[in-house]
């Protein structure tokens, strides 16, 4: 416990003890001092919430097609308007909005299950492991990403794969292109734990590799590793959203904020009919500055260097 001297009127002096806070709590603490995180995270579970909860109270549907109702501008009854076939704006934003941050959350998975299980290979293991799987890194990172998701995507369209399974494909994809940076976190992490006196501890115990990689040395390397995905979600969304403003991620029918905003392309809707395509770049950048916020936020709180 922490103890703290008081001197009470009488002039004696008196402990106060206070309980002993868990590192989750004190970083916990130090986030919510942090008013441009706290404003982050509440941008981030609105957004969440409209894209999980929206489309069940919404009257429309996400395909209502209604040619008499084209092109309308913002109003009570179509409050972000309509596009030219008649969809109610608003409805498709909620379901894009399911689409990019659904894509933002499992590329995140993938970087992190791949980046930090070869990341712990590589930094306990060293030597032969740790270069080969080094080597890997190093190619994959001079590969052109955006140049190779183009051609992945030109291929989907050849072979006329439908836009249901389309998503998945562009979520894998890029997530088994974007787990280099966190492997090489991890690794260095793990390299600089391993020294250190709990390990020579499970070294004495004859733990199994995998339970002192998995057990002791990566979960030290969480605080990392939970600041890297948080950052990582804004990047993939804007890599989704690039690729769908460019006709190559998502497709139509489905709806994403990219392929919303692709509507810009025709001059005379970028000048005449903002309502179509403004709503998704702002929930674009909502969004992700939102994370951006969240995750500095969650960085400053995690570090242990921090006394504020």
């Amino acid at each position: 416990m922490e103890a703290n001297m008081e001197v009470n009127n009488a002039g004696t002096a008196t402990i106060k003890k206070e309980a002993i806070m868990s590192p989750w709590k004190l970083a916990w603490k130090r986030l919510r001092r942090n008013k441009l995180a706290m404003v982050g995270m509440a941008i981030l579970l609105v957004m969440v919430l409209a894209a999980v909860i929206g489309p069940f109270v919404s009257p429309y549907k996400m395909d209502d097609v209604k040619l008499g109702d084209s092109d309308l501008r913002p109003s009570w009854e179509h409050p972000l308007g309509t596009d030219n076939v008649g969809r109610d704006i608003a409805t498709r934003l909620m379901y894009a909005g399911r689409i990019s941050l659904t894509v933002g959350i499992v590329v995140v998975l993938i970087e992190l299950i791949i980046g930090s299980t070869l990341g712990a290979i590589a930094g306990y293991y060293g030597g032969i492991v740790d270069s080969f799987i080094m080597r890997i890194v190093d190619i994959l990172m001079c590969f052109p990403g955006l140049a190779i998701l183009i051609v992945f995507s030109a291929i989907m369209s050849d072979l006329k794969v439908p836009p249901d399974y389309r998503i998945f494909i562009v979520m894998f994809v890029i997530g088994m292109l974007g787990w280099t940076g966190l492997c090489r976190i991890v690794r260095g992490q793990i390299m600089s734990l391993r020294e250190q006196e709990f390990m020579q501890a499970a070294e004495a115990l004859g733990l199994k590799d995998r339970r002192k990689m998995f057990r002791h040395l990566l979960p030290n390397t969480f605080a990392s590793i939970i600041v890297s995905a948080t950052l990582r979600i804004g990047g993939a969304i804007l890599t989704e959203s690039s690729l769908s403003f460019l006709g190559l991620g998502v497709t139509p029918p489905i709806p994403s904020w990219g392929q919303m905003i692709q509507v810009v392309q025709d001059m005379y809707i970028l000048q005449h009919e903002p309502w179509k395509w403004v709503p998704p770049g702002v929930c674009i950048f909502l969004t992700v500055m939102s994370i951006n916020l969240f995750g500095d936020g969650l960085r400053d709180a995690l570090d242990p260097k921090l006394k504020r």
